[in-house]
């Protein structure tokens, strides 16, 4: 089935110039970029997006990951492909990068574990943000993208194919 989700590299991997790395791995994968846009996000935006990490994950953690995703510029890309949401989880690999396998995005890139954030009081530097299923994938596109703004189009593969 194909889907569309949400990839969205955090201020540390625009920090670092890890984008054109990342946007190569969803690439192979044979994802699809459908949407793309850097911005920064303020704090009601950012409310919006993670309107249940509160709840969720507590206040502190909630306040954390706000400060770290207002902190710089961040690119959101939609990307569309069979089984987007699966394949770009498997992709990034495990939220705690000292816990993601290596061979994934936070495996091989993130360096901050958790221990390391608790100690430095503030969020785990994770380098991106995935959509966790079908539905909130839906409703993180729709939130970080207007529908003119995301694109159709076949890529060569697809043009070839009979």
């Amino acid at each position: 089935m194909i889907q569309r989700t949400l990839v969205v590299l955090k201020p540390d991997a625009i920090q670092r110039g890890l984008a054109g790395r990342v946007i190569t791995r969803l690439e192979e994968a044979g994802l699809k970029i459908v949407g793309a846009r850097l911005r920064r996000v303020d704090a009601v935006f950012t409310r919006r997006h993670y309107a249940d990490l509160e709840e969720r994950w507590g206040k502190a953690a909630y306040d954390k990951t706000a400060a770290y995703v207002q902190s710089g510029p961040v690119l959101a890309l939609a990307v569309e492909g069979v089984e987007a949401v699966a394949v770009v989880r498997k992709l990034v690999g495990g939220t705690f990068p000292d816990e993601a396998v290596p061979g994934t995005i936070r495996g091989d890139f993130a360096h901050h574990g958790k221990a390391h954030a608790e100690q430095a009081g503030r969020a785990v530097m994770n380098l991106v943000h995935a959509s966790g299923n079908a539905e909130e994938a839906a409703f993180e596109v729709g939130l970080w993208f207007a529908e003119d703004e995301l694109f159709d189009y076949a890529t060569v593969a697809e043009a070839l194919t009979f």
